[in-house]
């Protein structure tokens, strides 16, 4: 089995796994999205924990030594590999003005833009930000239940699925050959990720009585837009 194929496959067994436990949370329905709140809640401490006592200090120590103008071209760099995923749910989504102004961002930040370390068109032609839980949203698929992923935060079911296929089949470093350099590219993208949250992190905290509550409410109104291309309704569409 080779390694591209092997990861995608982990992916999928990881999304079962989280169906699977979901039958075994505590059920609580007075939120009808959060049908499994027992589970997400444990699951959102176990985040919590793993980032105070590992990526918090990690992410406060790449802040550290990182300069900001080589910081903001890692950020810009990955953000540009992303632009394929986004090109291919622009397509998926027959968003073709979204997908020229997505090729011509990803083409120019590539060659000019020093392989996206340098995002020059990030006034003139911002990214579409299209991804495959949206794609699947578009066609008439339900978010499905809330959910909080391992490591990776909170989502539904439909998302949880967009977020596998985008990390897996349509992200370029998932390809690679060597499994370093993969693994290597990979670590560095999360651990840049999770550096620029901290700040976010510490105002949910003082904002907030109920940080789970205060999240997934966010995370509904944030997705809602995203569907909707900035229209403002009640979540789902």
């Amino acid at each position: 089995m080779n390694n591209s194929f092997a990861l995608r496959l982990k992916h999928i067994v990881f999304i079962l796994f989280i169906l699977s436990a979901s039958g075994c949370a505590t059920t609580n329905v007075a939120d009808e999205r959060d049908p499994w709140e027992g589970f997400n809640r444990n699951v959102f401490a176990f985040n919590e924990a793993v980032d105070n006592v590992l990526f918090n200090p990690l992410g406060k120590a790449y802040n550290f030594i990182m300069p900001d103008i080589l910081d903001n071209g890692v950020s810009n760099f990955f953000s540009n590999i992303g632009q394929i995923s986004n090109i291919a749910n622009d397509l998926l989504q027959l968003k073709f003005d979204k997908a020229v102004n997505d090729t011509v961002r990803f083409m120019i930040n590539s060659t000019i833009g020093l392989f996206g370390f340098l995002d020059i068109l990030s006034s003139e032609l911002p990214s579409g930000g299209e991804d495959f839980g949206q794609t699947l949203a578009h066609w008439g698929v339900g978010p499905g239940p809330y959910v909080v992923v391992p490591l990776f935060g909170p989502g539904t079911v439909r998302d949880a699925t967009g977020f596998a296929v985008d990390t897996g089949l349509l992200n370029p470093i998932q390809y690679l050959e060597s499994d370093k350099l993969r693994a290597g590219l990979l670590s560095l993208n999360y651990v840049d990720f999770k550096s620029d949250l901290l700040s976010t992190s510490d105002l949910i905290g003082e904002a907030s009585l109920d940080k789970y509550e205060f999240t997934k409410n966010a995370f509904f109104e944030r997705r809602a837009n995203q569907i909707n291309d900035g229209t403002i309704t009640d979540f789902p569409e």
